[in-house]
């Protein structure tokens, strides 16, 4: 069963960025669609925000969420291809601060904190963990700047591209490679499953015990 949910899981993200691309491509100006593009996001930025910042946090993003809308329906958002981008760099922006954040002080990092949830940490983990925190900050700085660039530089189709087929297949090879390399590197070190990664990602009360 947990490996039937990853499948959904994945198939499911395929294919949202490949309608992703395709509204961006064909129907980029059209509020139905721009719904379609934000209110997925607006969904799981609360989320995140509700297990990870408490009420406040829940409060802003759902507020900020329901100006965005608005905005959309109304027809005051403006460009609606800069709204995009705008929307892509600030969440990898925001994503870059949050787990960059952590790297400051001996503290655990956001990694480690979610490893943590798994199993305790032990030996070279907390170390580990802090190199993998530096690789997923260094990750989304460079999606920001890729974005950016591109935008400025490329037609919209190849923003669109980068956004939503390429910084998604970027996450998965980052997430999937440096769990198959792990035990390479460090062999000791207690085994996990995907799922159990996405579990503890998935918030403090996810349940990791789960099958």
């Amino acid at each position: 069963m947990t490996r039937w949910r990853l499948a959904i899981l994945l198939l499911g993200g395929a294919a949202y960025a490949a309608l992703s691309h395709w509204l961006m491509l064909y129907h980029a100006t059209d509020p139905w669609a721009a719904l379609v593009l934000l209110v997925p996001l607006w969904l799981t930025a609360l989320g995140v925000a509700g297990s990870y910042f408490g009420r406040w946090g829940l409060l802003a993003v759902a507020a900020g969420g329901a100006t965005l809308i608005w905005l959309v329906t109304s027809g005051e958002a403006g460009d609606t291809n800069r709204l995009y981008v705008v929307q892509h760099v600030g969440i990898n922006a925001l994503l870059c601060g949050w787990f960059g954040s952590t790297l400051r002080g001996d503290g655990l990092s956001l990694i480690g904190q979610f490893a943590q949830r798994v199993h305790p940490l032990v030996g070279e983990m907390p170390r580990y963990t802090r190199q993998v925190t530096m690789v997923w900050t260094a990750f989304f700085a460079l999606t920001v700047v890729s974005s950016i660039v591109v935008y400025l530089s490329m037609p919209f189709s190849a923003w669109s591209l980068l956004s939503n087929v390429l910084s998604p297949i970027g996450v998965a090879a980052l997430f999937l490679g440096e769990h198959l390399v792990r035990y390479r590197i460090h062999p000791e070190f207690e085994r996990s499953r995907l799922i159990d990664a996405m579990r503890a990602f998935a918030g403090p009360g996810s349940d990791r015990h789960t099958p």
